[in-house]
């Protein structure tokens, strides 16, 4: 019922209506009981992030959802509760419920990620914790509207700039502005965030501090010792750093084992022996992936959607790049197969059509979820 009412909605838009949600929000707030949310916002690094940290609160005796968009596979990933992605039977009746609290003009105006949002309040309503991540966006993101008792700032970069801006501080600024009782900074490449950070900071007399302030040795040997078990790779030790500095400031004590079994699937996930599959889609996961597997060479399958920086993602990952399979994804936001050629060619990278696994190389499986969805369904096995 759901899924059915969720196929009619486009996932994208070329516009969106920033005073849609707070209008609707407004007109049914009333009706929705708000626990204490953890805002995630930043470019990279959101889904592990709040992964860890959900996982790790749900493990401390905590009544915990995570929301985190978008899914691979299924809807349903994105509606994480206590341990495991809540199910069909349990949304549909939530979906019946906020239908009845709608007028039908607000459910047809909703986009898909307005409506998922309000719908995984609606379900999380008894949680103690909600780990809330943003979609795009900062300020005007759906999930910005909703009362929060902190932020935490994964890494920011380009990504999405038609919507977000053309440079860092704009990015930053856009991100940052929906900070609304204080924050908590991951590491950050471009020292524009720090300075847009402080200036917000100062603007809206919150405080926002460095994950690393919050971490003492005996912080740093568990994170070690959680990678280890874990076999985190150096990106998302980073994310886990900002999970914990997020305990931290709740004054909340936890143990390795708190963060067993926290790994969020299609983050440098292992398929087998030879196949990695990542989600990421931009510069600076790009980047990430060649720190983490710079010893080695794989066989790169490969797509990209047309308002990615491609051409650079490429270039970093070239080192690493025995050759490209560019990988068949039928979605209208892909980049023509003949524009990839193009830089490819312009770049020296040797590329033909994906069409099988060969268990005598390494792949490494990248692009978007679209492309990981698409390997996971046909080709997978």
């Amino acid at each position: 019922m759901l899924q059915t009412f969720l196929e009619k909605k486009p996932l994208y838009y070329d516009e969106i209506d920033y005073a849609r949600m707070p209008r609707i929000y407004e007109h049914i707030r009333s009706s929705l009981k708000i626990p204490k949310i953890i805002h995630l916002i930043g470019t990279n690094g959101k889904g592990t992030t709040g992964r860890f940290l959900a996982s790790a609160l749900y493990s401390l005796g905590f009544d915990v959802g995570h929301y985190t968009s978008p899914h691979i596979l299924e809807f349903n990933e994105r509606i994480w509760h206590n341990g495991s992605n809540v199910s069909y039977e349990k949304l549909n009746r939530t979906h019946e419920k906020l239908l009845s609290l709608l007028t039908s003009q607000e459910t047809e105006s909703l986009s898909y990620f307005e409506y998922t949002t309000i719908l995984a309040l609606l379900l999380y309503s008894e949680c103690d914790y909600v780990v809330l991540e943003a979609g795009l966006g900062g300020e005007h993101d759906a999930t910005a509207i909703f009362e929060n008792i902190f932020t935490l700032v994964t890494p920011i970069d380009f990504d999405h700039e038609a919507f977000l801006g053309n440079n860092i501080t704009a990015i930053a600024t856009t991100k940052l502005q929906a900070v609304q009782n204080g924050a908590i900074l991951a590491k950050q490449a471009h020292q524009e965030v720090y300075e847009t950070a402080n200036e917000i900071a100062k603007k809206k007399s919150l405080i926002i501090k460095r994950c690393e302030l919050y971490l003492e040795d005996e912080d740093r040997k568990k994170i070690a010792k959680i990678a280890q078990n874990n076999v985190l790779a150096p990106y998302l030790v980073e994310n886990l750093k900002l999970a914990v500095a997020a305990l931290k400031h709740l004054q909340l004590s936890y143990e390795v084992q708190d963060f067993d079994n926290a790994k969020l699937f299609g983050r440098l996930s292992s398929l087998g022996e030879n196949i990695l599959v990542d989600v990421g889609h931009n510069t600076l996961a790009a980047k990430s992936i060649y720190d983490a597997l710079k010893e080695n060479k794989y066989i790169l399958v490969y797509n990209s959607y047309k308002d990615k920086n491609y051409k650079e993602i490429l270039k970093i990952l070239q080192p690493i790049i025995l050759h490209v399979e560019i990988i068949a994804v039928e979605e209208d936001r892909i980049e023509k197969t003949e524009k990839l050629q193009c830089v490819m060619q312009e770049l020296d990278i040797k590329y033909r059509t994906f069409s099988h696994i060969n268990e005598n190389e390494k792949y490494l499986v990248f692009g978007s979820f679209s492309v990981v969805e698409t390997f996971l369904k046909g080709y997978r096995g």
